[in-house]
This record gives structure tokens, sequence and C-alpha cells, in this order.
């Protein structure tokens, strides 16, 4: 997983489409969504830490 994208079509996987119109929300969504995959072990540790690096950068892009 390296992209934006490839984080979204993990969480696609699962049924899970998250679109707001202020990014900062769909990021803080996003984030929660794979809060509550890893807490249900739905994903591994590793994929959990490389998606929420992939979201923290993009937020980190956005300031």
């Amino acid at each position: 997983m390296n992209t934006f994208y490839d984080v979204q079509k993990l969480l696609q996987k699962f049924g899970i489409i998250i679109y707001f119109k202020d990014e900062k929300n769909t990021l803080a969504m996003m984030d929660e969504e794979l809060k509550a995959l890893h807490d249900a072990m739905l994903i591994d540790h590793q994929t959990f830490i490389q998606a929420r690096l992939i979201i923290n950068q993009r937020r980190m892009n956005k300031l």
C-alpha cells in the first residue's frame, strides 16, 4: 500500500466508502474506520500502520 487511493480501495473491500466535502473530515473518518477494522482484527497491524501513515502524510500536505 503506497497511495491514498490504495487506502480507499482497502476500505472499499469492507464496503466502506467515505466522502465529505471537507477533506479534513474525510481523512478523520477514514482514520476512525481504520481503527475500527484494526480493533476488530480485520486488518493486520502492518496494514493499519501503513494506511494511517498515508492518511497523516496527506493531512500534512494539506496544511
